[in-house]
Parts: structure tokens; sequence; C-alpha cells
């Protein structure tokens, strides 16, 4: 029952995670680190952001099944072949049902991004409170900080990590977006906000 839940869970926030992101991408205000540099990655070499991401992702899931197989589980997989995927599909839709011109005004941007942002992070802290796994991007930094003997604070690595990945997402030709950078340091707070709030809401004990 309670690994029933835990897939149902984990299978709800990649859904949800890929969902916002399609809205998130045509408001133009930026997405997560991750998203933002392979969105212009896939823009440049003429493939979808599904398929680049599934394939970057593979690339990534060699190095933790490498050096951190305790990182990995049934919603690695799914984090990793799926929210690109999930992105597309969803894109693809607002494409037939919305007019072209739908994100055109700067309020309806605005109202599309603020609750899509916050459905992002919700759908991210659900995925992570399921335990079943991380993505192996979200893996990396922790096998580089033990790789350096915890030296840098973790907060200060991963920070550092994702401004790293968005330099090279505006080599690729990613505009700059505001909400791009502040999510390099305020995603990881937040989701940790969240996933304390959906414990104490399911009288489950407190995680980091």
């Amino acid at each position: 029952m309670r690994k029933g839940i835990q897939i149902a869970g984990m299978l709800a926030g990649v859904l949800l995670m890929g969902f916002s992101i399609s809205w998130l991408v045509p408001c133009g205000f930026g997405t997560d680190a991750f998203t933002a540099m392979n969105l212009a990655i896939s823009e440049k070499i003429g493939v979808s952001f599904g398929t680049w991401q599934a394939g970057l992702n593979t690339v990534l899931f060699v190095l933790v099944l490498l050096f951190g197989r305790r990182y990995i589980g049934v919603g690695t997989f799914a984090n990793m072949l799926l929210v690109g995927y999930i992105c597309d599909f969803f894109s693809w839709i607002w494409s037939l049902a919305l007019p072209a011109d739908f994100f055109a005004p700067l309020l309806t941007r605005v109202l599309v991004a603020v609750p899509a942002l916050g459905l992002f992070v919700l759908a991210a802290a659900v995925y992570m409170d399921m335990d079943l796994g991380m993505a192996p991007y979200d893996a990396l930094p922790f096998l580089l900080h033990r790789a350096i003997g915890g030296k840098v604070p973790f907060s200060v690595l991963r920070m550092a990590y994702d401004l790293a990945v968005i330099a090279l997402g505006y080599a690729f030709g990613a505009p700059f977006a505001a909400v791009t950078l502040a999510m390099a340091f305020l995603l990881g707070p937040a989701v940790s906000a969240v996933r304390r709030g959906l414990d104490r809401l399911f009288f489950r004990p407190q995680t980091g």
C-alpha cells in the first residue's frame, strides 16, 4: 500500500513538472536551470526538448550509476525520461488550442507564470518527498560534495552548480531570464519549505 502511494505520488509529481514547464516556457520569464539549458541546446541542434533532455539525462545517469547508486530508484527513470516529453506533449496541445498571440500580453504571461511556477515547486516537492530516487541532474551535486569531502557547504555548491548550468545555457543562446537566475538561489529552499509543509499535513516526520 505504502509503495503504491509512493509510486502514484512520484508519477503525479513528474506529470505536473512537465505540465508546469509547458506553461513557463512560452511566458518567457525563465525556468529552472537544467530546463533552460536543455531548451537552448535542443533548439540549437534541432531536436525536441524531450528527446535532448532524455539523452542528456541518460549520460548523466551513467555517472550516477558508477559513483552513486544509492540515489537511483524508479523515480530516477521516470524523471529523466518523462518530464521533457510531457512538456513537449502539453506544449503541442497549447499550440493547437490557444491563439498564436495568447502569450503576447505581459499581463497574460504574468498571470500564467506565477501559478505555473508555484505548481512546479509543489510538483518537485511531491516528487522528492516520495523518496524513490533522484533525477541524475540533482544527484550529481551530492556526488561532487562527497568527492570534495564536504569542504564546501552543499547549499553553496548547489548554487554554483546551477549557475554554471545557466551560464552554459546562455552560451547556447538561452535568453537572460530573471526567474531562471532567481531559481538558482531560491528553488532549493522553496522546495524544502513545501516538503516540510507536506510532512506536517500528512503527520509524517519532517525531512530536510
